[in-house]
């Protein structure tokens, strides 16, 4: 029940800036698509290359974060 509750609320921060972490990963970037078992993270790079796309599993993720830039 919690992960359909967890995978709602980021399904409604879809397109914000998001910190993800696992285990052994910190996957920062624009969250882009949340399914009930995946959420994609696609980091975005400066300069002229290809994004990363970065699937994980709900089951994965210990910890969201939606940093906010302080004016």
């Amino acid at each position: 029940m919690f992960n359909e509750t967890f995978a709602a609320e980021l399904a409604r921060r879809i397109g914000s800036f998001v910190e993800v972490t696992t285990d052994n990963n910190l996957i920062e970037g624009i969250l882009t698509t949340v399914t009930p078992e995946l959420v994609l993270v696609i980091e975005v790079t400066s300069g002229y290359g290809d994004n990363v796309k970065m699937y994980i599993s709900i089951d994965a993720i210990n910890f969201v974060r939606f940093p906010t830039a302080v004016v």
